[in-house]
């Protein structure tokens, strides 16, 4: 009976898997490398703390000096203006790339061509002494009588000068970023418009241009940090941008790495706040692509916080609930 049974006994199917054991994987060079980054991360940190030669004291003290903030005030206005016209430049250079009138296209392709192939500061040097070639400028007639005319030093002036060669040098990077996030869009997209009728202004703003944003966005951005940084290069032209004005107070009081550090500084922060700008740019622009966009940052950290104030506040519930149930039954007894 008992032999008979053993052998009718169903085996549970699950006796197998409750005996098989899952190993984990280890992986001892992971944590190898992750303990030595840890630590030349410490080494450095100690380094920027302890260390006399970066001088933090002279670093606070020039930091938010009157004559930095000027000069970051200039760095600014250099970066929006530059900014600005380039891509306005830019847009119309793209559109005549994009045209089908060979002699519009030809010209966007020699000036993309000319002002990629020019270094930047040959560009600055060149506006700032154009003085030079024009003594004076007059507009009018071509190859006729003058309307007007008026003399170059007179309204080309040093930070005009900059603002030119940085928003013409600035163009031509942008008109191929802008002719790129066009001609991303599926060719399948305009066709549909026009079957619908719509008209030509319509179709850009409503359909194409939502969509080639998502593919302009992230190298406009890119393009608008490296303006930024690159407005160092005006100190070539004695304009007291943030590096000039460093240069200057290093030169008198000699103390070079720190004022090295308040533009480096300067430098990581608005970086920091372009690019925040463009997340929230760049997601504005996703709604359309994704049906559920991820939380934000902050919206993480807010949740984070919502998760832990919850399971503290069901903590403490549950142990007001147990107590109460304790008390009751003592008393019951």
């Amino acid at each position: 009976m008992s032999t008979a049974a053993a052998v009718e006994a169903p085996v549970s199917p699950d006796a197998g898997e409750q005996e098989l054991r899952l190993a984990r994987t280890w992986h001892p060079w992971r944590w190898l490398a992750a303990v030595v980054t840890l630590v030349l991360v410490a080494q450095f940190a100690h380094g920027l703390v302890t260390n006399p030669g970066w001088d933090w004291p002279t670093f606070g003290r020039y930091f938010t000096a009157r004559a930095v903030l000027a000069a970051l005030r200039v760095t600014l206005e250099l970066t929006f203006w530059g900014t600005l016209f380039g891509f306005l430049i830019g847009i119309w250079v793209a559109i005549a790339r994009l045209s089908k009138i060979p002699v519009l296209q030809v010209i966007a392709w020699v000036y993309v061509w000319a002002f990629r192939s020019i270094p930047l500061i040959v560009q600055l040097l060149f506006w700032f002494n154009i003085a030079y070639l024009y003594k004076r400028m007059s507009f009018g007639i071509p190859f006729g009588p003058a309307l007007f005319s008026f003399d170059v030093n007179g309204v080309i002036s040093g930070f005009t000068a900059a603002v030119i060669g940085l928003a013409l040098h600035q163009a031509a990077y942008a008109a191929e970023i802008i002719r790129a996030g066009i001609i991303s869009v599926d060719s399948g997209q305009i066709e549909a418009a026009k079957s619908l009728g719509l008209p030509w202004r319509r179709q850009f703003f409503t359909i194409v241009a939502p969509q080639a944003m998502r593919g302009i966005l992230p190298n406009a951005a890119n393009e608008v940090i490296s303006l930024f940084k690159g407005t160092s290069i005006v100190s070539v032209m004695a304009i007291a941008e943030l590096f000039y004005q460093v240069q200057v107070i290093y030169g008198r009081n000699g103390r070079v790495v720190p004022l090295l550090m308040v533009a480096t500084i300067w430098y990581i922060v608005l970086t920091s706040v372009l690019s925040v700008a463009q997340y929230y740019i760049e997601r504005h622009f996703a709604k359309g692509a994704a049906r559920e966009l991820p939380p934000t940052p902050w919206q993480r950290v807010r949740g984070k916080i919502a998760e832990i104030t919850g399971a503290s506040a069901a903590g403490v519930t549950g142990a007001s609930a147990a107590g109460v149930t304790g008390a009751s039954v003592t008393g019951e007894r």
